[in-house]
C-alpha cells in the first residue's frame, strides 16, 4: 500500500465526509489559536514584508482550511492596522497529498474572496491562494519563499508504512494490531519511532530551506505526554477499531490474515521526542512547546443516555479520517458492518473510561544563516 496514494480524508460534503465530521480539529485549531497569533506576528514583525508567503500544511478539506486563512488574515490586518503599516500581499498555499480533495477548496474560494471583501473592504490588499499538492515528506516551495507554516493533524501521519513488521518469514509480528498496542512486541515500536524520526528529521530539512530566516512554523501533532508508546492516550482508539476488526474477521466477514497484515502510517510523538529532533536537525529555534487533551467528542459530560449517540458520533469522525485507508486494504463492502460495530465499542468505552486524544504543538522559529553551525 502506497501511503500518497490512499492517506487523504473523505472529501466531499456528504455524511461521511471529513467536511462534515471535522469538529474536533476544529477545536484542536482554536486551542492553538493564541500560539498561532505569537508566532504570526514576530513572523511579520521580523521583516515586515511587502509580500508574505504562508503555507497550511496537510490542509484537507472543508470548513476548517479556509477557517485556518481566515484567522491568519485578521491577526494580519489588525497587527498592520495597529502599527499603521500597510498590508502586505498574501500568497496562501493550501498543501496536502494529491487524494485530497481540493476541488472543493476551489469551489468555496469565491465565496471566502467575496466574504472577505465585504468585511475586510477594497484596502485589504491582494490574497493569492492556491493548492500544493504532493508530501511535506519534500521540497514543496522555492527557496527562502516561506514567512509562515501551519499544520495542524498532519504530522503524525508518516510517509510509509514502517518497515519491520514482518518477519523474514511474511509473519505479521504485530498479530491482531493496526498500530502500536501493550501486545505488540518491541521490534514494533521501534520500527514505528525509526520511521518518525526519519520522517520528522526529513521534514524540518525541507522547510529549512524554504523559510526565510527569522520565519515561524507552529505544528500540532496528535501525541501523548507519556514516555510510554502504547499509551492508551493516544493508541486506545485505534486499539478500539483493532478489535472492531477482529470481531468481523471473526464473523468470516474479513480474512484474519488481514487484519494482521494491516497497520497504520502513523505515529504519535511525545514532547520530549520532537524536542530532539528538532535540536538534531538544527535549522530552528523551539520557542514553545504545549501539550493539551480534548474529549473524544468535545462534550464536557458523558452519560448513559446519550453516550451510543456520541459513540456513533465519534465512529463516524474516525471513519472520515481512516475510511480510504481501510477501504484501499480491505475494500469497501465491510465499511458500514465494520463502522456500526465500532461505533457500539466506543460507546462502551465512554460509559466506562477516560476518553481524551492530547496535542502536542510546537512553536519554531528558522535561524538566520549566521546562526547555523556550518
Amino acid at each position: 500500500m502506497k501511503v500518497e496514494q490512499v492517506l487523504h480524508m473523505n472529501g466531499g460534503i456528504e455524511d461521511n465526509s471529513y467536511a462534515k465530521n471535522s469538529f474536533l480539529q476544529r477545536k484542536v485549531i482554536s486551542i492553538m489559536k493564541p500560539m498561532i497569533e505569537e508566532a504570526l506576528l514576530h513572523a511579520y514583525c521580523n521583516t515586515f514584508p511587502h509580500s508574505m508567503g504562508i503555507a497550511d500544511l496537510g490542509c484537507s478539506s472543508g470548513p476548517n482550511t479556509l477557517m485556518v486563512i481566515s484567522k491568519i488574515m485578521d491577526t494580519i490586518a489588525g497587527n498592520c492596522d495597529r502599527l499603521k503599516h500597510p498590508l502586505p500581499e498574501l500568497r496562501v498555499y493550501l498543501n496536502d497529498l494529491p487524494g485530497n480533495d481540493f476541488n472543493t477548496v476551489f469551489r468555496s474560494l469565491p465565496a471566502f474572496y467575496e466574504k472577505l471583501k465585504e468585511e475586510k473592504g477594497d484596502e485589504f490588499g491582494p490574497c493569492f491562494i492556491g493548492g500544493v499538492p504532493g508530501s511535506f515528506y519534500g521540497r514543496l516551495f522555492a527557496r527562502k519563499s516561506l514567512h509562515f507554516i501551519h499544520s495542524s493533524y498532519s504530522l503524525m501521519w508518516l510517509s510509509k508504512v514502517p518497515a519491520g513488521l514482518e518477519s523474514e518469514n511474511g509473519v505479521a509480528l504485530n498479530k491482531g494490531n493496526i498500530y502500536m498496542a501493550k501486545t505488540s512486541p518491541p521490534i514494533v515500536f521501534k520500527a514505528y519511532l525509526e520511521q518518525f524520526q526519519k520522517d520528522f528529521l526529513t521534514f524540518l530539512k525541507a522547510r529549512a530551506e524554504e523559510m526565510i530566516g527569522g520565519g515561524r512554523m507552529v505544528l500540532t501533532l496528535l501525541g501523548r505526554k507519556s514516555a510510554d508508546p502504547s499509551s492508551k492516550e493516544c493508541c486506545y482508539i485505534w486499539e478500539l477499531l483493532a478489535q472492531a476488526l477482529n470481531d468481523i474477521a471473526s464473523q468470516g466477514l474479513i480474512e484474519e490474515e488481514k487484519v494482521d497484515s494491516f497497520n497504520l502510517p502513523q505515529y504519535t510523538p511525545s514532547p520530549q521526542e520532537l524536542d530532539e529532533l528538532v535540536q538534531k536537525e538544527g535549522s530552528f529555534i523551539l520557542h514553545r512547546l504545549q501539550v493539551s487533551q480534548v474529549k473524544w467528542d468535545i462534550e464536557d459530560e458523558v452519560d448513559d443516555g446519550f453516550a451510543l449517540a456520541r459513540g456513533q458520533k465519534v465512529a463516524q469522525y474516525m471513519r472520515a479520517v481512516a475510511e480510504p485507508l481501510i477501504a484501499a486494504h480491505f475494500g469497501e463492502a465491510i465499511l458500514d458492518v465494520l463502522f456500526k460495530r465500532y461505533s457500539e465499542i466506543v460507546s462502551e468505552q465512554m460509559k466506562t473510561g477516560e476518553t481524551k486524544f492530547t496535542n502536542v504543538s510546537i512553536s519554531m522559529e528558522r535561524k538566520g544563516d549566521e546562526d547555523l553551525c556550518i
